[in-house]
């Protein structure tokens, strides 16, 4: 009888039998949509779609001259306050002095205290109010939250943004240097991995190292295509489109 050769026989037995290639579909690992919290009409738009923009950067600046009068006056009533303080201060030292040399009566100080109380409460109020202005400001120029590529770009010069209204999207953007892999698995291949395992993901031809940052606990689809979700994150130097296929490396 001839001998069977049970090498590859051996060698199939000892791959894992959940190992596979799942497709899957990229998408942005991060994607917001931005619009300033105050009201203004647009002056200057700064990036355009495909742009990729550093965190803080700006994108979209309001005409901010009625910002900046506010912020202005402010400054004016927080020196003004300022000097009050001062003055109030330097006259209870004074009062407090001559008290304790019991050439004043108690309610002249109280008097002194009492004015000294509200010139630091006005000035404290003149301060937080200062805050506001400037921050409302600094609201009127539209900022990267984070390293993003610009995706959709819907303000022009000379729009009226209503922060009171439902605000319109002045651009939309994606977190830069980062993608997910989309894909589903049968309960069979999910219950292999757990979040943090690293995984590979191919896009045309090339390879990307990642890590799972979802996995699904209930199946999602439609008949015929049920599975359980998984989310593989991996960095990215080039720019990928969000829809393109990509495949994951089951090991």
């Amino acid at each position: 009888m001839k001998a069977i050769n049970a090498a590859p026989l051996l060698l199939v037995l000892a791959l894992p039998a959940w190992a596979a290639d799942i497709p899957a579909t990229l998408q942005w690992s991060q994607r917001v949509e931005l619009s300033t919290p105050v009201s203004g009409v647009v002056r200057t738009v700064h990036a355009n779609v495909g742009a990729r923009v550093a965190k803080g950067q700006p994108l979209a600046s309001l005409d901010a001259a009625d910002f900046q009068a506010r912020v202005a006056e402010s400054q004016a009533v927080l020196v003004r306050h300022q000097e009050e303080r001062l003055d109030a201060k330097r006259n209870l030292e004074r009062v407090e002095e001559l008290y304790k040399r019991q050439t004043l009566a108690t309610a002249e100080l109280e008097v002194a205290q009492t004015r000294h109380v509200r010139a630091t409460a006005q000035f404290n109020e003149a301060q937080a109010h200062l805050r506001r202005t400037q921050k409302l400001l600094g609201d009127a120029t539209l900022r990267a939250p984070f390293d993003a590529l610009v995706l959709a770009r819907q303000a022009e010069p000379g729009q009226i943004v209503a922060s009171q209204l439902q605000p319109q999207a002045l651009f939309v953007v994606a977190r830069a240097g980062e993608m997910v892999a989309r894909a589903k698995l049968s309960l069979a291949q999910i219950e292999k991995l757990k979040v943090g395992d690293a995984l590979t993901v191919e896009v045309n031809k090339q390879s990307y190292n990642g890590k799972i940052k979802l996995l699904g606990l209930e199946p999602v689809g439609e008949k015929g295509d049920v599975g359980y979700p998984l989310e593989v994150l991996f960095p990215v130097k080039d720019v990928l489109r969000a829809g393109t296929p990509a495949t994951l490396k089951l090991p």
